[in-house]
């Protein structure tokens, strides 16, 4: 397939060209930063961020995309579920 856009570079508000399934932990970062998170299943995340804070997110709602660079999405405190990086 032709893409018209590939010799621009990505910018951090466009939009993802790719995306992973987040497992939730405690102890394992994600492979790479994200550049968003899409939210299948409503409820708290809990993220550390890329520069080193702990969040938590309340009450997300399902279908939401999340414009946040996150290195970890914690399994203590996170209650949403079919969470989707994009980058």
């Amino acid at each position: 397939m032709s893409d018209r856009f590939a010799s621009f570079q990505p910018s951090q508000s466009g939009p993802a060209a790719s995306a992973f399934a987040i497992t939730p932990s405690d102890a394992t970062e994600l492979a790479e930063p994200t550049r968003g998170i899409y939210v299948g299943q409503g409820g708290d995340i809990s993220v550390i961020m890329l520069a080193g804070e702990a969040v938590v997110l309340r009450s997300v709602a399902a279908g939401s995309i999340l414009p946040l660079r996150v290195r970890r999405v914690q399994a203590t405190g996170t209650t949403a579920s079919h969470l989707v990086g994009l980058l």
